[in-house]
């Protein structure tokens, strides 16, 4: 089994910053893609950054583009979200998820870690 514990969520201002961490053990971190996920209260679960095994290749979504940063520090087996330009939109519950291949569909996602509270307020 893959665990996989999310730290560094909190309250924070309108166009502030902050850095989310996901720690991996259990299983040989490089082999997974690692997802960020996020949920708001009433709204489905939305997918919000990916990263490669190697950490070379980044995607995120439309609403975070250019605002969020997606790492890894394979070595560290750690998963990082650095988050900048924070809007009220982007409180949410902050979920890391792992899989093999990457999928679209939350669902698919065996491995997650419990979720961090990011609030952003206005």
């Amino acid at each position: 089994q893959l665990q996989l514990v999310e730290s560094g969520g909190g309250l924070v201002q309108a166009g502030g910053s902050l850095r989310l961490s996901c720690a991996a053990s259990g299983r040989t971190f490089s082999n997974y893609v690692m997802v960020w996920f996020r949920q708001a209260p009433g709204k489905e679960r939305e997918y919000v950054a990916r990263i490669s095994w190697s950490g070379t290749m980044t995607y995120y979504a439309d609403s975070v583009k250019g605002r969020f940063t997606v790492s890894r520090d394979n070595a560290k087996n750690t998963l990082y979200l650095q988050m900048n330009s924070l809007k009220p939109e982007d409180t949410a519950v902050y979920y890391c998820a792992a899989r093999g291949v990457y999928s679209a569909n939350p669902d698919d996602y065996t491995y997650w870690g419990q979720g961090t509270q990011v609030t952003v307020s206005s």
